[in-house]
């Protein structure tokens, strides 16, 4: 496997370990999906984020609970983009799209000052299932 840097972002905070918690890896494309959910199981966080190239957008982001892959993450997703912008991965850029399993969706940097960024994020619409009852494994 290659050499993984996972980071540990708190989003809708600015104080450490105050916010929702998100593990963060800045190469995905450098892994398989299997170690991407070998990753997110060590890391242990309820969600992992791996930042991965998109044909048809800015970039994609992929996410994973320890046990199984999630279409979106809105914790997740602030804060993968919070520290591409940080860390200075994109072109600056005020609107950008991410490719996820949710589909294609927009979002809004505005940085008012070094210290503060606000990233808005337009999620997909919802749909909805016919419940069908609880399943027992």
């Amino acid at each position: 496997m290659p050499s993984i840097q996972v980071y540990h972002y708190d989003a809708f905070t600015t104080k450490p370990g105050k916010g929702n918690p998100a593990g963060i890896v800045l190469n995905g494309d450098e892994l398989t999906e299997i170690q991407m959910q070998e990753i997110a199981y060590q890391v242990g966080f309820n969600e992992t984020a791996f930042l991965v190239e998109s044909e048809i957008a800015d970039c994609g982001i992929r996410f994973f609970t320890p046990g199984h892959e999630m279409n979106l993450c809105g914790h997740a997703t602030i804060a993968t983009i919070y520290a591409v912008k940080t860390q200075k991965l994109l072109v600056e850029k005020s609107t950008l799209t991410i490719e996820t399993k949710a589909g294609v969706l927009p979002l809004t940097i505005d940085s008012t000052s070094d210290k503060e960024t606000d990233i808005i994020m337009n999620q997909a619409s919802p749909t909805f299932q016919a419940f069908r009852g609880s399943s027992r494994i």
